[in-house]
């Protein structure tokens, strides 16, 4: 099979504060934008990466107004930094924002040190030092 995985998709209550928290929080980008008949659709992801997410909001999720949360309490999109002061940094731009889920903490190998936070929708985005995919020998 050549099957690849490309994006995660996920709802939106508010999708112009959703893309705006993405990328204010992380290096993804959005990169397309369309109004549907039912929805309107944003695909973000970092520059160099062939894996993003689709954020979609549906005019009936507007009209409700609320959260709906799909990747919490532990499931999570996972960012890999470069230092462990990039995920202090996550950590203080979180609590600054309001929006830190799990204060920075050091974890065994394969975890490594990492904190989270949670986007408008209350979903929950983890950034570790030490965990990328070489920690697993790929």
């Amino acid at each position: 099979m050549s099957a690849r995985f490309t994006h995660l998709a996920l709802p939106s209550h508010d999708l112009n504060a959703t893309v705006a928290w993405y990328e204010t929080h992380t290096p993804m980008r959005a990169f397309h934008r369309r109004t549907d008949p039912d929805a309107e659709v944003a695909w973000l992801a970092e520059d160099d990466n062939a894996v993003g997410i689709v954020v979609v909001q549906t005019f009936e999720d507007h009209e409700a107004g609320q959260p709906l949360p799909i990747l919490t309490p532990f499931a999570h999109l996972g960012f890999d930094v470069d230092s462990p002061g990039e995920v202090d940094q996550a950590a203080e731009l979180g609590r600054a924002s309001g929006c830190l889920h799990w204060e920075p903490a050091n974890h065994p190998p394969p975890v490594g040190y990492l904190c989270a936070v949670t986007d408008p929708d209350g979903n929950v985005v983890e950034f570790s030092f030490g965990q990328g995919l070489e920690a697993f020998g790929s």
